[in-house]
C-alpha cells in the first residue's frame, strides 16, 4: 500500500453539529470551517455553490435558526473557544451580522427553535445574571426588552421552544445528563414561573425536543420504560406518556415538523434513520452506514438534511426525501481518499470485570501485522466511539502507517444503556480504568497485532484515561497522547464551568468532602510511575479543563527528566476551532505515535 502524509487524509472541511432549513425548505444553512474557522454559510437544499453569510474573526458558529420570514439568520458564536457564546442576526444575502442584546460574556444557548410565529420573540438561556446560573430568557425583539426565568436550584435550563400557538416555552432541566426533565412556561401570564411537567413520572432522562403542529402537547426522549430513550409524546390535556418509538438501542435527533417525525436509532454506534407519516414508520433506504449528526426536517416534513459521519468519509452534508432519495450536498473527501481504500472499523466485544462486556470499534491496517497499536478513549466520559472520520483523518493516516486503532466504549460510555453509562458516576479512574487493563489484556490475545507496542490516546476525558493508563497500569506503554486532558480531579472539579457545579458533584464528585479520594485517582499523583514518551496539547483559553491542569503534571514530569512535548495553542479552549491549529496539532501527533511505535520496535 503507497503511504500518503498526515495532509493527504485531512477532509476539505469540517462542519459543527448545526442546521437550519429555511421556511420554504430550500436553503440550508451550516457552519463550515472551508474559510479557516466555523462560519455560516448557506447553500440551496437541492444542491449548488455555497455561499458565506458570516465569518467573524476568531470566533466558530456554534448554533443556527432561521427567522419565520426566511429573510434573515441567527446564531451564536464564541471567541477562540472559551464558550462565551453571543448571540448575532444577519441577512441571509450575507450583510454584516449584528449582534443581539449585548451585555457580559457569558454562555447564551438558543433554543432549538428560538422563535414564535411571528418572529418577534427570541428564546435563549444565559448565565448573565449570575455565572452559577442559567436562566431563560425571551426577548421582545421589537421593544428590545426581555423576560427572565430563573431555575429551581441546582437545575440547568435550555430552552427548546415557544409552541405554534405562541403561549407556552417549552425547556429542559437538567442535574446531569441523566436526569433531564421537561418544563413550561406559560407565556400569557406575566407571573408564571417554569413548572416541571414530567416530574410525576419520576427521576431520569425527560428530554424535551419539540412542539406538535397543535401546541396540544411535545415530543421528547426519555428513558422512562427501558435502559434506553425511547421517542415519547406528552399531551398537555393528560398526564400519561405515549410510545412514538421504542428499541433495544438508544432513540436520538428526534425531529417533529408538520405530520411528519423522523429520529435516528444508534444501532452499536450506527445511526439507522426512521421517519413517519400519516402514522406509518419506515427505516430510511437511502442513508448510508454512518453516524448522523444533525438532522433537520424541512418545515412541511417533506424531506430532510443532515450531517452524516462515517469512518470511510469524512462528514458531509446531505438531504433526504420521504422516497428513500439521498444524495450528498457536499464533498469533504481529502486526496487519499480517491486512491485507496480506507478501513471500515470491525465492531467487537471484549470481557470485563463483573461479567460485562465491553464494546470497542478495532480498525487493523492491510497486511499481515504484527502491527503496533493506539488504544483510542473518547472524551465525554458520557460519549461514545462510533464509526466516524475522527480527529479530521489521523485514523486513517494511522491505519496507512501499518499502525492499528482501538476504541473501546468502557464504563461511562453512552448507547449501551443508562446503567452503563452511570457505572463512571463518582469512579473516575476505576472501574473506566479496569476496563482499559482488560482492553490491553484482550489486545495481547489478537492474532496480528504486537503487544508489546501500545500508545494511549484521548482527548478530554479522554485524555484523563490515556493519563491514567501510563501511570496506573503495569505496561511497557510506547507513547501516550493527551489533549487537553485533566490531570487533577480536585482542581478540575473546582475549576469547573459555574453552571456545572451540580453536574460536578453528581459526576466526579464533591472536590471539598471528597478530595482525598479524588487526588488517589488523579493522574498528577502518579506521575512518578509514567515513564512513557508524553504529547500534552492544551488550548489556553479553555474553560472546562483549565490550562493550569497541564501545566502542573507537564511540570512534575520535567522536574524527573521524563520527556515530555507540552503544546499550548494560545488562540484555542476545549479542542480547535482554527484550521491551521488543528492540522498542525494532529499532523505533529500522527508524527509522534508513528515515530515511538516504530522506535519500539526496531
Amino acid at each position: 500500500m503507497a503511504r500518503h502524509t498526515y495532509l493527504d487524509f485531512v477532509p476539505r472541511q469540517r462542519f459543527q453539529p448545526a442546521l437550519a432549513l429555511s421556511p420554504d425548505a430550500g436553503t440550508v444553512a451550516y457552519s463550515g470551517n472551508a474559510g479557516g474557522h466555523f462560519g455560516l454559510w448557506t447553500m440551496p437544499a437541492a444542491g449548488g455553490p455555497a455561499q458565506r453569510v458570516a465569518e467573524l474573526p476568531g470566533r466558530a458558529v456554534r448554533q443556527i435558526a432561521w427567522t419565520p420570514d426566511g429573510k434573515d439568520l441567527v446564531f451564536t458564536a464564541d471567541l477562540e473557544g472559551d464558550e462565551q457564546y453571543r448571540i448575532y442576526r444577519a441577512a441571509a444575502d450575507g450583510a454584516e451580522p449584528v449582534e443581539i442584546g449585548g451585555g457580559p460574556d457569558c454562555q447564551r444557548i438558543l433554543a432549538a427553535a428560538p422563535f414564535d410565529a411571528t418572529g418577534r420573540y427570541l428564546a435563549y438561556a444565559a448565565n448573565d445574571r449570575d455565572p452559577a446560573v442559567q436562566d431563560l430568557l425571551v426577548r421582545d425583539l421589537d421593544e428590545g426588552t426581555e423576560r427572565r426565568i430563573s431555575p429551581p436550584d441546582g437545575v440547568v435550563f435550555e430552552p427548546t421552544g415557544i409552541s405554534p400557538d405562541g403561549r407556552w416555552l417549552l425547556a429542559a432541566g437538567s442535574t446531569s445528563n441523566t436526569d433531564v426533565a421537561a418544563y413550561l412556561v406559560d407565556l400569557t401570564d406575566p407571573a408564571s414561573e417554569a413548572r416541571c411537567v414530567t416530574a410525576r413520572h419520576g427521576q431520569g432522562i425527560f428530554a424535551p425536543r419539540g412542539w406538535a403542529p397543535d401546541s396540544g402537547g411535545f415530543y421528547l426522549l426519555t428513558n422512562v420504560w427501558s435502559e434506553f430513550t425511547a421517542a415519547a409524546f406528552q399531551p398537555l390535556d393528560r398526564d400519561g406518556l405515549e410510545v412514538v418509538a421504542r428499541y433495544d438501542w438508544d432513540v436520538e435527533l428526534l425531529e417533529a415538523a408538520g405530520d411528519t417525525l423522523a429520529w435516528a436509532v444508534n444501532e452499536a454506534g450506527r445511526s439507522v434513520l426512521h421517519l413517519r407519516r400519516d402514522g406509518v414508520t419506515v427505516i430510511h433506504p437511502g442513508v448510508p452506514p454512518g453516524v448522523i449528526t444533525a438532522l433537520a426536517l424541512a418545515p412541511d416534513g417533506g424531506g430532510a438534511v443532515l450531517l452524516i459521519d462515517a469512518a470511510t468519509r469524512p462528514t458531509e452534508l446531505a438531504a433526504v426525501d420521504l422516497a428513500g432519495g439521498f444524495r450528498y450536498l457536499t464533498d469533504a473527501r481529502p486526496p487519499a481518499l480517491r486512491v485507496i481504500d480506507p478501513v471500515e472499523p470491525e465492531s467487537i466485544t471484549y470481557p470485563a470485570s463483573g461479567g460485562r462486556e465491553v464494546h470497542a470499534l478495532l480498525y487493523r491496517p492491510g497486511g499481515p501485522g504484527p502491527h503496533p497499536v493506539v488504544l483510542s478513549i473518547h472524551g465525554g466520559p458520557e460519549g461514545q466511539e462510533r464509526p466516524g472520520y475522527l480527529r479530521s483523518g489521523l485514523y486513517q493516516h494511522l491505519l496507512n502507517q501499518g499502525i492499528a486503532v482501538f476504541a473501546p466504549n468502557i464504563a461511562g460510555s453512552t448507547g449501551y444503556g443508562i446503567a452503563h453509562q452511570k457505572l463512571i458516576y463518582r469512579d473516575w479512574g476505576g472501574i473506566d480504568l479496569d476496563d482499559l487493563d482488560h482492553a490491553v489484556r484482550h489486545l495481547r490475545t489478537r492474532p496480528g497485532l504486537d503487544a508489546g507496542r501500545i500508545a494511549a490516546m484521548g482527548g478530554s476525558y479522554g485524555g484523563f484515561a490515556a493519563l491514567s493508563c501510563v501511570a496506573r497500569l503495569p505496561y511497557p506503554w510506547a507513547a501516550c497522547v493527551s489533549i487537553c486532558g485533566p490531570t487533577n480531579l480536585v482542581t478540575l472539579a473546582k475549576g469547573a464551568p459555574p453552571t456545572w457545579k451540580t453536574l460536578v458533584r453528581t459526576v466526579l464528585g464533591d472536590p471539598d468532602t471528597d478530595a482525598e479520594f479524588l487526588l488517589r485517582r488523579s493522574p498528577v499523583t502518579h506521575a512518578g510511575a509514567i515513564t512513557a514518551p508524553l504529547f500534552v496539547l492544551q488550548g489556553a483559553r479553555d474553560p472546562r479543563v483549565p490550562r493550569s491542569e497541564s501545566d502542573q503534571l507537564v511540570s512534575r514530569l520535567r522536574e524527573r527528566g521524563v520527556q515530555v512535548r507540552y503544546d499550548v495553542f494560545p488562540d484555542e479552549g476545549h479542542g480547535f476551532t482554527n484550521r491551521d491549529n488543528e492540522l498542525k496539532a494532529y499532523g505533529e501527533i500522527a508524527r509522534f505515535l508513528t515515530d515511538h511505535l516504530r522506535a519500539c520496535g526496531a
